[in-house]
């Protein structure tokens, strides 16, 4: 028997308004589960879909709790009347490896909104149990939807792709939702200095209530470079017999290919003959071309690396992050600064894109 649910499908064109349209939803088949969906979450990357050229629409969102409604026969991980974390990470090695097909959603007219794993931008969706996982009972659900994006991204790209330890220095370029949990994450693990760089100063003072040390408001400086420079003094000499000065780590969570460049500068240069430069990470998603001047990665043998979905496992990941959040490292439930019924989509579109979203904006799914 089919579900009755209400999806929003990207419309025909890049740049077009974002449609809430009722749909019948099949029941699950093989490994596929039904969800209610209590709370979403909107990020960046949404953006940069919805601005795209496409060859079919698009059912969007990738963060989501919800109920378990119904389960496929094949379904072995999650079971009805389960709480559950919606991600577009599969949940573990082993599902990881299991071929899994596009999530699609048939419209009223006979076409197919699709996504490559997830949608959660509406009020039921049908997905691979690979990526849905059981949450606790004890934690705010709503605030939980953000562990599926925000959290893993951010904070993984810190304990798992970076691996910083304490005492290494950390540079954060862009502090939305996931550059919060990358500040976050830092602070966990003893990083310092932990230095946020953002061009307004409500995202920075957020920031530095999730630990940053510093704050530069790359707006209003000459040169943020510097400013990072002068806050990381080093030690020893570089290739060029220069003082060592710059960041261990320092994580883009934009990718705009401006800021890809400056977080490559803003890394330190190796100390000549005893260790190797600082490690520049791109954790925002790029959408065009980079061109990066190849000097500093030979001379400075520094390393540019990506950081997809923080490189987690969310079986293992989200566990970590929920202890965290009940221990008071990680404030999930600050990252949400903005809420919005899910009828209000395109506000809630139109905010983000203006920046008017400090952390991180919920969709509210009517309960019904």
């Amino acid at each position: 028997m089919s579900t009755t649910a209400t999806i929003a499908v990207s419309g025909d064109h890049a740049n077009s308004p974002v449609e809430l349209i009722e749909v019948q939803l099949p029941d699950p088949l093989g490994h596929e589960v039904l969800v209610k969906v209590n709370v979403t979450a909107l990020c960046h990357s949404q953006l940069h879909n919805l601005a795209s050229e496409r060859h079919h629409r698009q059912v969007l969102g990738h963060e989501a709790t919800g109920t378990v409604e119904k389960v496929g026969p094949e379904v072995t991980s999650v079971a009805v009347g389960e709480t559950v974390l919606v991600t577009w990470v599969p949940k573990d090695a082993e599902q990881a490896d299991r071929s899994a097909a596009a999530a699609t959603v048939t419209l009223p007219d006979g076409s197919v909104a699709i996504s490559p794993n997830v949608y959660t931008w509406g009020t039921h969706l049908v997905v691979d149990e690979m990526y849905v996982l059981q949450l606790p009972d004890d934690i705010d659900l709503d605030a939980a939807a953000l562990l599926g994006c925000a959290v893993i991204t951010g904070a993984g790209a810190v304990v798992n792709t970076a691996q910083v330890t304490e005492g290494e220095s950390v540079v954060v370029i862009g502090v939305g939702g996931v550059g919060l949990c990358a500040v976050a994450a830092a602070a966990r693990v003893g990083a310092s200095p932990i230095i946020a760089v953002d061009l307004t100063d409500e995202k920075l003072d957020l920031a530095r209530q999730f630990g940053a040390t510093h704050t530069i408001n790359a707006s209003t400086t000459d040169d943020p470079v510097a400013d990072v420079m002068a806050m990381t003094p080093g030690n020893g000499l570089n290739f060029p017999r220069r003082s060592v000065t710059g960041a261990d780590f320092v994580f883009d969570c934009i990718g705009k290919p401006a800021t890809v460049a400056q977080a490559l500068a803003m890394t330190r240069a190796g100390r000549f003959g005893v260790r190797r430069g600082g490690m520049a990470l791109v954790v925002g998603v790029p959408t065009s071309t980079l061109e990066l001047p190849p000097g500093p990665l030979l001379t400075g043998e520094r390393t540019l690396i990506g950081s997809l979905g923080g490189s987690c496992s969310p079986s293992v990941d989200v566990p970590k992050f929920v202890e965290w959040w009940k221990d008071g490292s990680l404030a999930i439930s600050r990252l949400v600064t903005a809420r919005y019924p899910l009828e209000r989509i395109n506000d809630a579109v139109a905010d983000l894109k203006s920046g008017q979203i400090e952390g991180r904006a919920l969709l509210d799914v009517p309960r019904a």
